[in-house]
């Protein structure tokens, strides 16, 4: 028999957003109020789940942004080479950088939290749940430009992202939380309020099929899943979340993934990079999914 319609709808359902909107403004308080930072350019924002409403029940650790204004990194392949010479000429090498903010920005949160409350990862520096405040993954970044025209300062026009370094081997991370956030939102839109739903959804049918054994936690990533719903065409979705599921599920079968973007719109969501996902990893969620339809007890 098929999912009932009523357990698919509860699956739709978001989780609490109060607690992480609490913990996104102690951090931003902890930052502003630092002397390291006071002549500082910089914000501080939610990313993930929390920040795109696609947070399910369970969902746990907070992605924060503390983002470098003064200073950037920038993609100019987009640009002719007299723009090159313009940009050149516009802008000098910044003499504080990355890891200068990084430092600073450590050392202003183990002021403000303690020493004990704060690790360093990888990709993060990771503040430990307290009372009111969940557990968070602060990424510092600077801010990153991808150029899609330069004629002077103030006459430019570039794609926002972030940009950072993991700990482990310097390896350079760029991403794009801000248009994923901005095609989410106009998605949404586009299907009448239901592909944010619908992520959930399929968020809550991963975490029952780890529940229960059928795939491996690491299998399918929230933001990846999230991204292959995004490919989804807007026809598709539908008020009923059992036809919704069925659509999707028969969207997936019948194409080629190979092409797919993620959600925001710069890199393909396949591939062999590390901020990639596998596309046998895809496909093998995809059979999990019709199995646990065909097979509902």
């Amino acid at each position: 028999m098929p999912i009932p319609e009523s357990q698919l709808e509860t699956w739709s359902h978001q989780g609490a957003v109060t607690t992480a909107k609490a913990t996104h403004e102690s951090v931003r308080n902890a930052l502003s109020s630092s002397s390291y930072l006071q002549s500082k350019n910089f914000e501080v924002y939610l990313q993930g789940s929390y920040k795109n409403d696609t947070n399910i029940r369970g969902d746990s650790d907070v992605d924060i942004i503390v983002q470098l204004n003064s200073s950037f990194f920038e993609d100019l392949s987009g640009l002719s080479p007299g723009e090159r010479e313009l940009f050149g000429s516009a802008y000098s090498n910044a003499s504080y950088g990355w890891a200068d903010f990084r430092s600073d920005v450590l050392r202003s949160l183990r002021a403000y939290y303690g020493m004990s409350a704060i690790t360093e990862g990888n990709k993060s520096l990771k503040i430990t749940a307290a009372s009111g405040r969940l557990a968070s993954d602060v990424i510092v970044c600077l801010h990153y430009r991808k150029y899609k025209y330069f004629r002077g300062r103030g006459d430019e026009k570039y794609i926002d992202g972030i940009c950072f370094y993991t700990a482990s081997d310097h390896r350079q991370i760029i991403s794009f939380p801000k248009p994923h956030y901005e095609n989410g939102v106009l998605k949404n839109s586009s299907t009448n309020n239901l592909f944010k739903p619908s992520v959930r959804l399929f968020k809550n049918i991963r975490s029952y099929l780890v529940e229960r054994g059928s795939i491996n936690a690491n299998l399918a990533p929230s933001y990846f899943l999230e991204c292959l719903i995004y490919n989804v065409p807007n026809r598709e979705f539908d008020s009923s979340y059992g036809q919704t599921f069925c659509n999707v599920v028969n969207f997936f079968a019948d194409t080629s993934l190979q092409e797919f973007n993620c959600q925001d719109e710069q890199r393909k969501l396949f591939g062999s990079s590390a901020e990639q996902w596998v596309q046998e990893n895809a496909k093998r969620f995809v059979d999990e999914l019709v199995n646990l339809w065909n097979n509902w007890r």
